[in-house]
């Protein structure tokens, strides 16, 4: 196995280089920001400032919860509230962008010409997805604490951080799942040797299939609920809603408890590991003349 990943951290530094200079990575990334400044501020600022309650992003919601959901001790559940769904996806189209495009292109071929091996190639690109999302994380709550920040002294309230270990369990959970879906993506362009398809297919999954699971196990197919309980999405849900507070609301897309936030977290890892040796096996084994 060792001889397996020798060249293994050249790969991940070539891989972290290559996505510095793709203009789509920064585009995923300017894409999350966005989503997550307009849905976490903007939209609540702007509720908050006129007519709460006729608000549909809000709705139910006073004035005092809209700005004290605004606040820096909300930074957690700001920044990773929609890494269940939206975000996920994000990642997902990230990794599969990774590995796809090393097929489309034609360069898989000319990379594995190179020093390191298959098996390495396949992981080195995996880790350097999961590096990046983790990158992510940071660029979100830093622009998340920014906007709190602002949103604090221009409405005269205090600066209230969440604790230290509150901040490190909720990103640390986050990360987790933008990992795993980016993996997912990874392993997805691998197997599928393109970009479209495996993009497609996955925001499908994320954003249709889970959904139309989740909610027919509640309700018409309830013997379909030991299959939910093991899906992705629903597992990354339930690790948020496991960390975050309820809002006495309607939670953040895909956030839920339908499992124990421990099962969540252990299932999201698996999830994790399983794609990536999927992607390390596919890659070693197929021809790619």
């Amino acid at each position: 196995m060792n001889t397996a990943l020798t060249g293994l951290g050249p790969v991940v530094r070539a891989e972290l280089a290559k996505l510095a200079r793709r203009p789509a990575a920064w585009v995923l990334l300017g894409t999350a920001v966005a989503l997550n400044q307009v849905f976490a501020y903007v939209i609540p600022y702007f509720a908050y400032r006129g007519d709460a309650s006729s608000d549909f992003a809000n709705e139910g919601s006073t004035k005092e919860q809209l700005l004290a959901g605004m606040m820096p001790g909300q930074l957690v559940a700001n920044t990773v509230g929609a890494f269940a769904v939206f975000v996920g996806a994000l990642a997902l189209v990230l990794g599969a962008l990774v590995t796809g495009t090393e097929h489309t292109g034609g360069t898989l071929k000319t990379l594995l010409t190179q020093r390191p091996g298959r098996v390495a190639v396949a992981v080195g690109q995996a880790l350097a997805v999961v590096v990046s999302v983790g990158i992510g994380v940071v660029v979100l709550a830093l622009t998340g604490a920014l906007s709190a920040v602002v949103v604090a002294l221009v409405e005269g309230q205090s600066l209230g951080w969440p604790a230290l270990a509150d901040l490190a369990s909720g990103l640390g959970s986050g990360w987790a799942i933008l990992a795993m879906w980016g993996a997912v993506g990874a392993a997805l362009g691998s197997l599928l040797r393109a970009v479209a398809m495996p993009i497609g297919l996955g925001v499908v999954w994320i954003l249709a299939i889970e959904n139309l699971v989740t909610a027919v196990s509640r309700s018409t197919l309830t013997s379909l609920s030991g299959l939910r309980d093991v899906l992705p999405g629903v597992n990354s849900g339930s690790l948020l809603g496991s960390i975050l507070p309820s809002s006495g609301g309607e939670g953040a897309p895909g956030v839920n408890t339908l499992v124990d936030g421990s099962r969540g977290l252990v299932t999201v890892l698996a999830y994790l590991a399983v794609a990536v040796v999927a992607a390390a096996f596919v890659t070693s084994r197929r021809d790619v003349a």
